[in-house]
């Protein structure tokens, strides 16, 4: 089935008792037993809800995986990832990431004896020489947020496999349209749902989806015990959102590339931070790895200040300035002050995250009105 096929069908079964096309919103916390034991599949709305499983189905399916687990958001989903793992286990991830991302390791689980270490993974020699007998996990993000570096999935999956090293991939910024990591020898896939699936700005949300049944159990064992799920309602949205992310990746690819040529052409703009370019570091990757470039641009003005940044943060009117990404609309983001406030300057600084960075999510308005928004704010 091609891919734009599946965005619309997966998880959609006709309801039975009804007819209903869509799958209904099971708002209940519990569910009748014939007997003691002896249930319909369902027995407590946090370890199982219809919705929720029809979402979890969609999930596998739109990354070729063979199960979807659903949790309340992002960081959720990538907590129960780390929870696999115990005192005195490593962990290497990109030196470019989001910044909940690394707040999480850095100030929740680095203080339970978990090692982080943090690489540049465009390199995929950097990753060989950082794993040693400690190592249970390869974290990576590509496209990375928000300097959209690129990491050769398949290379890493080739140095973590004979080693039986996990291998989970933040597959947020390209979402199951553009890059699918399970078929490049990741183990895990994870998402912020909030973004490009869900993709109007309605839900926060996070997914997990892999091959693997036993890691799914231990996987799921987590998410029930642990009790970071989303609710019904939420699940509905995102099943609604997953139908059309096929043709919204195509615009937002096609906006982005617009965008992302505007921009490297204006003499007030400087180093423009985007995959498509064929003297991007990692284009070839990318063009191998994906199947367009995605709608996420990061750019720094010629004037490298962050008083002339933070003009032209508050001069958009389209561009609208707030958190998160992967909505129809778009958005103007600071990451030094916004996203990625949490990770210290320094590292920020030696990574290459400077405090005059802008981050664009380039939603699915005409092109033309949101160049000209740019090009009023840049003057």
């Amino acid at each position: 089935m091609k891919p734009a096929t599946k965005f619309i069908h997966a998880g959609a079964h006709p309801d039975p008792s009804t007819g209903a096309i869509m799958t209904p919103v099971y708002q209940t916390s519990t569910y009748v037993q014939e007997a003691p034991g002896v249930n319909k599949g369902f027995e407590y709305a946090r370890s199982q809800n219809p919705t929720r499983k029809a979402l979890e189905e969609a999930l596998a399916i739109i990354e070729n995986g063979q199960f979807g687990l659903a949790f309340s958001s992002g960081v959720a989903a990538t907590d129960a990832v780390i929870k696999l793992l115990s005192p005195g286990d490593e962990v290497i991830c990109a030196n470019d990431m989001y910044g909940g991302t690394y707040r999480l390791f850095t100030k929740v689980f680095e203080r339970f004896g978990i090692i982080f270490t943090y690489v540049d993974t465009t390199h995929s020699e950097n990753v060989g020489k950082a794993i040693s007998s400690k190592t249970k996990l390869v974290w990576l993000e590509t496209p990375t947020n928000p300097l959209m570096n690129i990491t050769d999935i398949a290379a890493i999956a080739a140095l973590t496999k004979p080693k039986n090293i996990l291998l989970a991939v933040d597959n947020t910024f390209a979402s199951p349209a553009l890059q699918n990591p399970l078929d490049l020898g990741a183990d895990i896939v994870m998402h912020s749902v909030t973004k490009y699936l869900g993709g109007h700005s309605d839900v926060i949300q996070g997914a997990l989806v892999m091959n693997d049944a036993d890691l799914r159990e231990k996987l799921y064992f987590i998410q029930k015990s642990c009790g970071a799920v989303p609710g019904p309602m939420d699940c509905f949205l995102v099943l609604r959102g997953i139908k059309t992310l096929g043709v919204r990746m195509k615009a937002h690819c096609e906006n982005g590339r617009i965008i992302a040529n505007w921009l490297r052409q204006h003499p007030k703009v400087g180093k423009v931070y985007w995959p498509g370019f064929e003297d991007h570091p990692g284009y070839a990757v990318a063009k191998k790895q994906m199947k367009d470039f995605g709608g996420m641009i990061s750019f720094e003005l010629k004037d490298d200040s962050v008083e002339e940044a933070r003009r032209v943060l508050s001069a958009t009117h389209l561009f609208s300035l707030a958190e998160s990404l992967g909505g129809v609309e778009s958005l103007i983001n600071h990451p030094a002050s916004m996203t990625h406030a949490s990770i210290p300057r320094e590292e920020r600084i030696k990574n290459g995250l400077s405090d005059s960075l802008i981050r664009l999510s380039v939603g699915i308005e005409d092109a033309d009105d949101l160049v000209e928004d740019l090009a009023k704010a840049i003057g």
